[in-house]
C-alpha cells in the first residue's frame, strides 16, 4: 500500500452532500463540453467482453482480467473490461461514423491487480471515446490539435465549476506544454519516470507527454503501452516515434503529476504488424480485432480515456480517489485516511 497524507488537509465542500452535487456538477458539465469540442455522440459499451477476441485492452501486458464462465452460451468465458480502448474501433466501423466525428461512452471496469493509492482503485470510471480520423491525419500536429480541444473542455468545466462552487478558484494555464518522452529523459537523466512527470508539470502545470510506449535512449519506455492500440512506434517530429501520450496536470493537494488522460493515434495496419513483432506477439494477429484491422474493415482513429473519478478529484481538490468514488481499500489505509481527515465513501 502507497499512501500519500497532505499536511492540514480541508474538505473544501464541507460534507458528504456537498461533494455529491459537486461530482454531479463536473461530469454533467464536462461530457457535454468533451462532446462539443470533438463532436463526440454518447453511445452504450459494455462491462464484459468475450475472452479470446482481441477485444480487451491489455494495458502494460501482464494484467489479468476478471474473467468468468457464461451458462447459457455453453461457458464461453468472458471477461471484465480493462478499457474500451478497442472496442470502439469496432463501433465506428458499425456506425458507419465519418471523419471528423466520434463516440464516447461511460467506461466501468475492474483492475484487481492495481497497486492501490491517492490515485489508483480497482474500480476504474472514465469517458472513453474515439474519433474517426483520415490518413492525413497521423501526424504530432493533429495530435495536439486535438489534445488542445481535449484541454479546452476541462478548462471550460473548471471555470463553470467556479461559478457554482466559488471555493475552487481556477488553476489551470491558459496553454497546455507539449514535450516528447525522449526530450524529457534528456532534461532529466538522473530521474526515473514519475520523477521526471513530476519536475516538468511542476514548472509547467499542464503537460502533455508525447511517445509511450517505445524504448528511448537508456533503452526503457517511459511507460508501458500495449501492442494494439495506440501508435507508440511510427516516428514523429524529428523522428521520435509515437504519436500517443499522456496528459497530466499539477496537483497541489498531493504535490505531484497527476494524469487525467491516456490517449493516442490509433495504430494501422503497418504499425500493429511493427509493434506486434516489437513485443513478441504476432500471434494476436488471428484473433478477431486484429483481423479485421489488418484486413481495412475499422477506420483510422484516434481515442483515449479521461478519467472520470479523477477529473473530479481533480478539480474538487480532493486528497484521494475514494473521495470521490465507491470502492474496497484496506482497512489501515481507510483508519489513516480517517485519522488525516479524507472521509472514503
Amino acid at each position: 500500500m502507497s499512501l500519500t497524507l497532505p499536511r492540514s488537509y480541508r474538505n473544501l465542500l464541507g460534507s458528504v452532500e456537498n461533494t455529491e452535487k459537486a461530482i454531479k456538477a463536473v461530469k454533467d458539465m464536462f461530457q457535454v463540453n468533451l462532446s462539443a469540442q470533438l463532436a463526440l455522440l454518447r453511445v452504450t459499451a459494455p462491462m464484459v467482453v468475450l475472452s479470446g477476441t482481441g477485444l480487451n485492452d491489455d494495458l502494460n501486458g501482464v494484467e489479468r482480467p476478471v474473467s468468468f464462465p457464461v451458462r447459457d452460451m455453453g461457458g464461453r468465458q468472458a471477461e471484465v473490461v480493462h478499457s474500451l480502448a478497442k472496442w470502439k474501433r469496432l463501433k465506428l466501423a458499425e456506425l458507419g461514423v465519418p471523419p471528423g466525428r466520434g463516440i464516447y461512452t461511460d467506461m466501468n471496469a475492474l483492475r484487481p491487480e492495481e497497486e492501490l493509492d491517492n490515485l489508483h482503485s480497482i474500480y476504474v470510471d472514465q469517458w472513453d471515446w474515439e474519433r474517426v480520423i483520415t490518413p492525413a491525419d497521423r501526424n504530432p500536429e493533429f495530435l495536439r490539435k486535438i489534445v488542445r480541444r481535449i484541454y479546452e473542455a476541462i478548462k471550460v468545466t473548471e471555470n463553470k465549476l467556479y461559478v457554482e462552487f466559488p471555493q475552487f478558484v481556477p488553476q489551470l494555464p491558459e496553454n497546455i506544454f507539449f514535450i516528447h518522452s525522449q526530450e524529457l529523459l534528456d532534461r532529466y537523466p538522473r530521474l526515473d519516470p514519475k520523477a521526471r512527470e513530476d519536475a516538468i508539470t511542476r514548472e509547467y502545470k499542464a503537460v502533455f507527454v508525447i511517445g509511450i510506449g517505445a524504448a528511448l535512449s537508456d533503452g526503457r519506455p517511459h511507460d508501458g503501452r500495449a501492442a494494439d492500440y495506440d501508435d507508440w512506434s511510427t516516428p514523429g517530429e524529428n523522428g521520435l516515434p509515437g504519436l500517443n501520450g499522456d496528459l497530466l496536470l499539477w496537483n497541489p493537494v498531493l504535490e505531484r503529476a497527476f494524469e487525467v488522460s491516456s490517449m493516442g493515434i490509433r495504430v494501422d495496419a503497418a504499425a500493429l504488424r511493427r509493434q506486434l513483432a516489437l513485443r513478441g506477439q504476432e500471434h494476436k494477429a488471428e484473433l478477431l480485432f486484429h483481423r479485421k484491422l489488418l484486413a481495412g474493415e475499422l477506420p483510422e482513429t484516434i481515442g483515449g480515456g479521461i478519467g472520470q473519478s479523477r477529473l473530479c478529484m481533480y478539480l474538487l481538490r480532493k486528497a484521494h480517489i475514494g473521495e470521490i468514488q465507491s470502492s474496497l481499500w484496506p482497512d489501515d489505509m481507510r483508519e489513516a485516511c480517517s485519522k488525516a481527515g479524507i472521509p472514503l465513501v
